[in-house]
């Protein structure tokens, strides 16, 4: 099935293409949002109106359930399958939008205290359980829905479209494939992947970059960003609550760079440009099998279920009672 009704102006495609994401305003209710993210604050076992039980500042939340991105945010799904080159490339599950949300509450020894982009120390491109190619058909766009309104120094995911250069050209160097770490197979620890700790070699790439991106909006907007979009949870110094989610995107087959049609999608569009043209991809091709890994993060996630599990059912005997 191709894709339905394409959305984009040819403003918003050219912007994708010079800095690599666009930002959609306005494309699912404030209800919708009100609705996915009602019992965030049981699970999580906090108070939305007492910032005292605000234990933890940043919270990847795990999975409880789906819902389908296509009738949800309906012109969200069509950007989305645009920009991959239509709904036939992408795999089902791509249409799974899932519960697991990330929330940035702050701290209090922080308030009022914004990072500088250079001094955030979680820098990374996402996609913690594959290794990396150029081609990667597991990561296919990153998206970014927000279920709260963020203002500026509000916790605001941190973007560096200059960086996606730096990515894919690490990538093309690199055809036996890295960690989602940017580990190389001839370093230690290339299967070890924890993205709760301190990166250095994406750290490293940012210092030699000036250009960054906030991302802010309302609630209902979406962010499209290319899949080497290097970007960093950024601190929230205003200390409101903010609450995105990360839904993943993926490729039935890899990323062509060599298509005899043509017919490429805008992301590898935006890949081929950013390292020289199409001349320069013609022969490149990954050189060891691609693999799975299972990232330190899940392991604890399955605990937080669990724990989410018995506050919701506390708190459903609680109303039940007389």
């Amino acid at each position: 099935m191709g894709s339905i009704a394409e959305p984009l102006t040819e403003a918003e495609k050219e912007h994708f293409l010079t800095h690599g994401y666009i930002h959609l305003t306005d494309w699912f209710t404030k209800e919708q949002a009100a609705e996915k993210t009602k019992d965030v604050w049981t699970q999580l076992g906090m108070s939305s109106d007492d910032k005292s039980t605000w234990t933890k500042a940043q919270i990847n939340m795990p999975s409880h359930w789906t819902f389908d991105a296509a009738n949800f945010a309906p012109k969200a799904w069509a950007a989305i399958c645009e920009l991959c080159g239509g709904e036939d490339r992408l795999n089902e599950h791509s249409r799974e939008w899932r519960d697991s949300f990330i929330v940035n509450l702050g701290t209090v020894e922080g308030e009022g205290r914004p990072i500088p982009p250079k001094e955030l120390v979680r820098w990374h491109v996402d996609g913690d359980f594959f290794v990396h190619y150029l081609d990667s058909p597991e990561q296919a766009l990153l998206v970014v829905p927000l279920f709260t309104d963020i203002e500026s120094s509000a916790g605001g995911t941190m973007i560096c479209p200059e960086a996606i250069h730096k990515i894919a050209k690490f990538l093309y160097d690199h055809p036996d494939g890295v960690s989602p770490h940017l580990t190389t197979r001839a370093e230690p620890n290339f299967s070890v992947v924890d993205f709760r700790h301190v990166i250095s070699r994406y750290n490293e790439l940012v210092q030699d970059c000036e250009t960054f991106v906030e991302v802010t909006g309302k609630i209902g907007d979406v962010y499209l960003l290319h899949p080497l979009m290097m970007h960093s949870a950024s601190h929230n110094a205003l200390r409101n609550a903010r609450i995105i989610t990360n839904p993943p995107v993926s490729l039935k087959k890899p990323h062509c760079f060599s298509r005899l049609d043509g017919n490429y999608s805008m992301v590898e569009k935006k890949t081929i440009q950013s390292l020289g043209g199409e001349a320069k991809l013609t022969n490149w091709k990954i050189t060891m099998p691609r693999e799975r890994i299972f990232p330190e993060m899940w392991k604890s996630k399955e605990a937080m279920k669990k724990e989410e599990i018995k506050r919701m059912e506390e708190a459903r005997k609680v109303s039940a009672d007389p």
